[in-house]
């Protein structure tokens, strides 16, 4: 394990170049006084994303809390705190160079904090990591529905085709892997020659057992999954509303088209830290589509990363500050 810490640092920063080189193209090609401009004309009604995200976020807790029930009867880790640790897990995702997973981790230790055992904790979230690739795969097929009715190129409406057909087995596969081959268990089987028996070896039996019951909860699912996809197209009004506020009004059918093929790519490429120039290039492109100039897309686009700004940073200080006090009270925090 200690070999792998610097490999999942060293992609995260290789992302980090390769996005902020990509980022830098698209400036240098565009022309960034009138990027500038459009962003001025919306002036301080942009300031109307950030709270407009707590949908959200309330969202995505409702969903967690679902999944959570059986391991919490008493409700220790409420949906009020859910929805706390969920603006936290985004902040950390969006803005930290992660490479878009350390917030699963820092949702597992959060909720840890309420009483709930690691591997009930990592069963949820592994549990919902994987409703998000599969709702984002079924918001990307709506998404290239709309690319199509919208009189995208053909040639780009087969290309993401292709690529969305190629993607369907990676959600399929790895839910049957996580649901009947005892994944955890057999990489401590493979590691335990190495490292000797340790309390990984319970951990993972027990991590297995959580997720196998996790994904048997057929209604639990489908009820949380149907809350994500509705927070994935929730997002599609801030493309709306900056266009709109851009002098660019277009239809519900072209933001959620946007939205839904650069959250693909974001997510394709995680990698890359905060999708730093995977998310305009996803705008620039499909913008295109639509008549949309570079400058106009990445307008929007910056438009969406001060959304992210504003609402993690103030997740992130909160979290810091929970952690020190944990540090200097730690009988009072366990409370």
């Amino acid at each position: 394990m200690q070999q792998r810490i610097p490999t999942l640092k060293l992609a995260a920063y290789a992302g980090g170049l390769l996005g902020l080189t990509l980022l830098t193209v698209l400036v240098v090609r565009s022309d960034f006084a009138a990027m500038w401009a459009t962003i001025r004309t919306a002036g301080w009604s942009l300031l109307w994303l950030p709270p407009y995200r707590l949908l959200y976020f309330i969202l995505y807790a409702i969903g967690w809390r679902l999944l959570l029930r059986p391991y919490d009867p008493n409700r220790r880790a409420g949906l009020g705190y859910l929805f706390w640790v969920t603006t936290v897990r985004e902040g950390i995702d969006r803005l930290l160079p992660v490479a878009s997973v350390g917030g699963g981790f820092a949702g597992v230790r959060l909720v840890g904090w309420r009483g709930i055992g690691t591997a009930p904790a990592a069963a949820t979230v592994a549990t919902e990591v994987l409703l998000t690739m599969a709702v984002l795969y079924v918001f990307t097929a709506t998404g290239l529905f709309l690319l199509s009715d919208l009189g995208a190129p053909d040639q780009t409406s087969r290309q993401v085709f292709i690529a969305l057909l190629l993607g369907l087995p990676v959600p399929v596969v790895t839910a049957l892997l996580l649901r009947n081959a005892a994944v955890f268990s057999r990489l401590e089987a493979f590691i335990r020659p190495m490292v000797g028996e340790t309390a990984l070896s319970s951990g993972a039996a027990a991590l297995d057992r959580e997720l196998r019951a996790c994904l048997s909860r057929g209604w639990s699912l489908a009820f949380a999954g149907v809350l994500q996809l509705i927070a994935f197209a929730s997002a599609s009004f801030e493309v709306w509303y900056a266009l709109r506020l851009f002098g660019h009004p277009v239809d519900m059918r072209a933001a959620v088209m946007l939205e839904s093929m650069t959250q693909a790519m974001r997510h394709v490429a995680f990698v890359v830290p905060a999708g730093l120039g995977v998310q305009e290039a996803g705008f620039v492109l499909f913008g295109h589509a639509l008549g949309i100039s570079g400058e106009l897309a990445l307008a929007v686009s910056m438009a969406k990363r001060m959304r992210e700004v504003l609402c993690g940073v103030p997740a992130l200080v909160s979290w810091q500050l929970r952690e020190a006090a944990r540090l200097r009270f730690p009988l009072r925090s366990q409370s």
